[in-house]
């Protein structure tokens, strides 16, 4: 008995944002099964300790437009 197999890599770019979404899905419902790294543990240490030690001015969403845009140099592109 013979089986086709289809290659993730024959989907299409919607049957591909689908799987990845499923996948996502599936490890979002068991985070704990998910491995954290020591490194990464150290990198969200460093950070919180940034942002406690330097708290940010909050930025309302035109001004991070804003600041995207004249970055970028598309300040005629939509930004929702």
């Amino acid at each position: 008995m013979s089986q086709d197999y289809t290659s993730i890599f024959d989907l299409s770019p919607a049957e591909k944002l689908q799987l990845v979404e499923d996948l996502w899905d599936d490890l979002a419902a068991t985070p704990e099964a998910v491995p954290v790294h020591e490194w990464q543990k150290q990198e969200l240490a460093r950070r919180k300790a940034n942002l406690a030690a330097r708290p940010v001015a909050k930025s309302s969403w035109e001004e991070v437009k804003r600041r995207i845009r004249s970055r970028y140099g598309r300040s005629t592109d939509p930004i929702p």
